[in-house]
Formats: structure tokens, C-alpha cells, sequence
């Protein structure tokens, strides 16, 4: 056996290995990227300070909420937003933070009021689904083609936007509300919005 055609234990196997090491290495630089590297609540918004996409969605029937309009929009006060979906299931874990935050007294006084997108869904089920969970909404809109959600900049459900009283988007929370994030982002955005 001549000496040129063996090689080195050790080398052949780190060669054949080295795809392998490449793509766990980036697999592990896109996870950390995904889940820790990021808040993937903080997505800006290209929308923030502008004015709020017009809106005419027409009301959902069963609910016995009025739609949502321009002009509900632009009441004074702070409106916040929450495009939702009775098939969602963060949404369903956002609502009864969304019905504490609807029922805050000292919010109502400033004028602040909670209103609802429903998002390309069925209108019986989201009757059913506000029926059966509490409906915190002092408007309904619903969004049956995704129109509004695209001119908003939706990236999916639930997400919330904090709008002024003169219709310009101040805040945009994606994702569900909690306890915990309502009292440590969105109830500071929406003492901000209110100055």
C-alpha cells in the first residue's frame, strides 16, 4: 500500500462533516435571529405618525355593533384597533385582556375606546364567538375580502393599532395583548397618544 493514497483519519471525517457543521451553524444563527435576536411585537410600521387608511367596513351582523368608519376614527380621544378572528387562537387568548382594557373606567373618561376588524371571517361565528366570550368592541368592522387589513399593513391576527383623535397611527402592536404587555407597552403608547 503506497503511502499517497491513505489519508489521515481525522481529515476525512471533519471533510464529510463540514456540510453538516455548515448548516447547523446557520440554522442556529436564524433561530437565535427568529426567537431571541428580536421582539417580533417591535415590526415597524411604515404607518406609524400617518394618517389612518380610510375605512367603511359595514357591521357584522348578529353582534348589534355598528361598522367601523372614518369618522369613528376620528372622534377625538384615542381609538384603539383590534383586527381579530373568532379561528384565531392568539385571539382568544387576547380576549379577556381586550374586555379589562374595554372596561377600564379611567381609560373611557379620556376618551379612550376599543373597537374591532374582524378579519375574513365568517359573520355567524364571530356573533357565536362574542356571544359566548364577552364583546368588549364599541364597533365592528368587518374586513370579508383582507381589503382593510392590506391598506393597514396587516401581517396577520391580532394586531392593534393605537389611533390618535385627529386619525394618525401612533402605535402598532402585532400579536396578542397580555397582561403583562398591556401594562408595560400599550397602556404607556396610549397615555402617549393621548398628550
Amino acid at each position: 500500500m503506497s503511502a499517497s493514497n491513505e489519508t489521515p483519519a481525522g481529515r476525512g471525517g471533519l471533510v464529510r462533516a463540514l456540510p453538516l457543521l455548515i448548516f447547523f451553524g446557520i440554522s442556529a444563527f436564524l433561530g437565535w435571529r427568529l426567537y431571541l435576536g428580536r421582539d417580533p411585537s417591535l415590526v415597524p410600521s411604515a404607518l406609524i405618525g400617518k394618517d389612518a387608511p380610510g375605512v367603511n367596513l359595514p357591521a357584522v351582523p348578529g353582534t348589534g355593533k355598528p361598522g367601523l368608519s372614518d369618522a369613528e376614527l376620528r372622534k377625538g380621544g384615542v381609538t384603539i384597533v383590534n383586527y381579530f378572528a373568532s379561528w384565531c387562537s392568539p385571539c382568544r387568548v387576547e380576549h379577556p385582556v381586550l374586555r379589562e382594557l374595554a372596561d377600564n373606567q379611567a381609560l373611557k373618561a379620556m376618551g379612550v375606546r376599543l373597537v374591532g376588524v374582524n378579519y375574513k371571517d365568517d359573520p355567524a361565528n364571530v356573533a357565536k364567538f362574542l356571544s359566548e366570550e364577552g364583546d368588549p368592541y364599541a364597533a365592528i368592522g368587518m374586513d370579508a375580502s383582507g381589503r382593510a387589513g392590506i391598506d393597514w399593513g396587516l401581517t396577520g391576527v391580532p394586531e392593534t393599532f393605537i389611533v390618535r383623535g385627529d386619525g394618525k397611527i401612533a402605535y402598532k402592536f402585532i400579536g396578542p395583548i397580555t397582561e403583562e404587555n398591556l401594562n408595560s407597552t400599550l397602556l404607556p403608547e396610549i397615555s402617549k397618544a393621548l398628550r
